[in-house]
């Protein structure tokens, strides 16, 4: 049986008084102020991209994408995130699905959470839900100085050689193929960037190595480390 692994994520960004910032939420660009942050500050693709991390026991976004690093600038955080899922699966680990809670006053996120998770999950590779909730008014949040975001990961390790992790390979090859045109639309419709490249980018790399069997890590079914191939 493969190696379960859960992880969990969390992220907060404060509104900036900048007019000039984009409220970007989960790949999604929604009306009013933008938040503060040194990449587009989008704070659900942070506190999955956390979760998946965590999850693989790798490095969190904090160390893999440090905010003194000039290169990450404006940083769309969707790429972020397809980055941290290429380097979970090249650790030997599938997304079984993410969940996630996104707290804030406003704005509602009810009329555009379909759009949330579909680009969330096209990126992740795997499920990915989303959820509202508000502070009730309390605290910093509920004074409508912030946005936060809970998520929690599941992975499963690949075993090489198993049938289900074969199946587990072939089945997210079909989920990825099927998602990119979904991500082109979505795109095209909530950022108006059809055409250029982004997280289909990675998932292209991801669909690489699936297709390669020496590409993908050894697993030992004891759960050790993963294994280079000769």
């Amino acid at each position: 049986m493969p190696e379960i692994r859960v992880g969990q994520g969390f992220d907060v960004h404060p509104f900036s008084d900048d007019p000039g910032r984009r409220l970007v939420l989960g790949g999604v660009v929604f009306d009013g102020r933008g938040l503060t942050g040194h990449s587009d500050a989008d704070a659900v693709a942070h506190a999955v991209a956390d979760a998946l991390l965590g999850a693989a026991g790798l490095e969190d976004i904090g160390q893999r994408y440090p905010d003194t690093d000039p290169a990450h600038a404006g940083a769309d955080s969707m790429d972020l995130l397809a980055d941290s899922v290429a380097a979970v699966r090249a650790d030997g680990w599938e997304v079984a699905n993410v969940d996630c809670t996104v707290v804030l006053e406003a704005p509602r996120l009810a009329s555009r959470r379909t759009e949330m998770q579909e680009a969330l999950t096209v990126v992740v590779g795997a499920a990915v839900t989303v959820k509202g909730k508000r502070a009730e008014g309390l605290g910093a949040i509920g004074r409508e100085e912030g946005v936060a975001c809970f998520a929690v990961a599941l992975l499963v390790g690949i075993v090489v050689g198993s049938y289900s992790s074969l199946f587990l390979a072939s089945s997210l090859v079909s989920r990825l193929k099927e998602g990119e045109e979904r991500w082109r639309a979505v795109a095209s419709k909530v950022r108006g960037r059809a055409g250029e490249e982004g997280p289909t980018r990675v998932i292209g790399r991801q669909e690489a190595v699936l297709s390669d069997p020496r590409a993908v890590p050894r697993r030992s079914p004891s759960g050790g480390p993963a294994q280079k191939r000769p």
